[in-house]
């Protein structure tokens, strides 16, 4: 089943997040040569591509995983949560209408 996430960042986020992102990016990587990743990406916080100093809100992932729990133990397990980027990371199941 898929499940979203979505990754809360932290007021400081954008430095934590900038020394976590390769790991981050590896475990992403990683689900899309699973065939498991429907999208992911961050979320500005503001309306561009290149938010710059004004960084991000968080982050979503949509991929798939056996169950809920395994999707919670997947984010709990981010880079972006261990290096403090993230607050906390909402999981949710997901149903895939379009495309």
């Amino acid at each position: 089943m898929l499940y979203m996430i979505v990754g809360k960042e932290a007021e400081d986020g954008l430095p934590r997040r900038a020394g976590a992102r390769k790991p981050h990016i590896a475990r992403l990587e990683a689900l899309r040569d699973e065939g498991r990743l429907v999208l992911a990406g961050p979320l500005p916080a503001i309306d561009g591509p290149d938010p710059g100093p004004a960084g991000f809100t968080g982050s979503l992932v949509v991929a798939e995983f056996d169950s809920l729990q395994a999707a919670r133990d997947w984010a709990e397990a981010d880079p972006y949560i261990q290096a403090g980027a993230w607050t906390e990371a909402d999981v949710r199941p997901f149903n895939r209408v379009l495309p």
